[in-house]
């Protein structure tokens, strides 16, 4: 089971990212909730401007669930070992972009919605970052569990 739990994380998170490929997560849907916000916290910007942020909060997006993606999938690669390993590491990069790939493939059905390369290199760059920070975070534990 506790072999199971780690893909199931990964199975339950990658259906929430599908999700958010459909129709109703287009950036003529999420305007109607960001832009009443960026108006708010900006009542002086201008509508070009405010389209701007709204574009950089849904890229902003686009990282951080492909970060989160890229962790789990290097947790259930790993499975119940500890540590870090390159091939773990580059498993779960492998495995993120070629999500990333499907999910932009996916997205050439919606109408709403497009296909983007960028999409898929800011994903997989968001996903490179997440097993940068990961190793880092190895390396520290590993040096500060030798030094003590």
């Amino acid at each position: 089971m506790r072999r199971i739990v780690p893909w199931l994380l990964v199975l339950v998170w990658a259906a929430v990212m599908f999700n958010f490929s459909t129709d109703s997560f287009s950036a003529e849907h999420t305007s109607r909730f960001i832009v009443p916000i960026l108006q708010w916290l900006l009542p002086h910007a201008s509508a070009d401007t405010i389209d701007a942020l709204h574009e950089v909060v849904r890229k902003c997006a686009h990282v951080f669930e492909y970060c989160v993606l890229s962790v789990l999938l290097f947790r259930a690669v790993r499975a119940r070992a500890t540590g870090w390993t390159l091939r773990w590491a580059s498993t779960a990069l492998l495995l993120t972009a070629l999500f990333a790939a499907s999910d932009e493939f996916h997205q050439t059905f919606v109408p709403s919605r497009g296909a983007s390369v960028w999409d898929v290199l800011l994903d997989t760059t968001a996903a490179a970052t997440a097993q940068l920070v990961i190793w880092l975070w190895a390396r520290r534990n590993t040096s500060s569990h030798s030094d003590g």
